[in-house]
Order: structure tokens, then sequence, then C-alpha cells
């Protein structure tokens, strides 16, 4: 990684819909070298992709929540992330420490939706409890900075 994949990935974090001859122009490379960096900062690893960003409350999903989950049995971490995976308002999912065993993102179209599927969906799911905060707003959302690259000298 060099200042050049850092300036390019700069540009593409704040618009992932920027066309590569104009990250090109504004890098003073080719729009090939461009292609070529993409590619390999995408076989690194460093780019996982690129994506449109739906906004919830304007299709229908009004509550946004996070829960935390204790398992009755922790051994059955990945039988129950994969049954999560079945379930499309929940859209994160994460092991953590501290007191949950795990903590889930989920959008639903309203507290009744949320209640169903946390009665419905996630309970059957051999779940000892869960603890349910409610998002009233997203203030902060953002892409991680981008850390200064050393050249190699």
């Amino acid at each position: 990684m060099d200042s050049l994949d850092e300036q390019i990935l700069k540009l593409i974090a704040s618009n992932a819909r920027i066309p590569f001859l104009e990250v090109a122009r504004v890098c003073g490379v080719s729009g090939a070298a461009i292609h070529q960096r993409i590619q390999k900062l995408t076989d690194l690893g460093v780019l996982k992709g690129s994506e449109f960003v739906l906004d919830s409350e304007k299709i229908g999903y009004e509550t946004c929540a996070y829960m935390g989950l204790y398992l009755k049995d922790p051994e059955q971490f990945d039988v129950v992330t994969e049954a999560l995976r079945h379930i499309p308002e929940i859209v994160e999912c994460h092991y953590t420490t501290g007191q949950y065993d795990m903590f889930i993102k989920i959008y639903a179209k309203n507290n009744h939706h949320l209640l169903s599927i946390i009665h419905d969906k996630l309970q059957p799911l051999g779940l000892a409890r869960t603890e349910t905060i409610i998002s009233f707003h997203e203030a902060i959302k953002r892409q991680m900075a981008i850390p200064e690259w050393e050249e190699d000298e």
C-alpha cells in the first residue's frame, strides 16, 4: 500500500460511484492504473465491494433496534448465527465480549413487527433472553478513516 492507494481509497470511500477516469484525473495517473490498483486492493481484501445504501424508513422499516442475545448454550454460536442469516430483518451480527454472547442490529416496520420478530423468529433459536435498545436516530454513520501510509524507501 502506498500514497496512491491511500488517495484512491479516500476518493472512492467518499463516493463509491465516482468514475474511475475521474479518480485517475485527480490522482494524475491513467485509467488503466486505477483499474489495476482497484483490483489489487480488492484482491488484498482491503475493498469488499461497493453498495447502494437504502433508507430504511423510506422503504417502510421505521424501527431500528440493537439486541444483546444471551444463548442458553454458548456452544450453539454457529447454529444460531446460521439461523440469524435467514431472518432478513437482521442486518448485522457480532460475537462480543462483555455481558452478551451476540449483538445484532435489526430493522422492523414498527414496534409491533419488532415484537413479532423477537417472539416468533428469535426466541425459538435457543436464547436464554434478549435485551433490546431502540435507536431513535442515527447521528453518525461513516466509513473508517483511511490511514496515512508511508512510502517504502
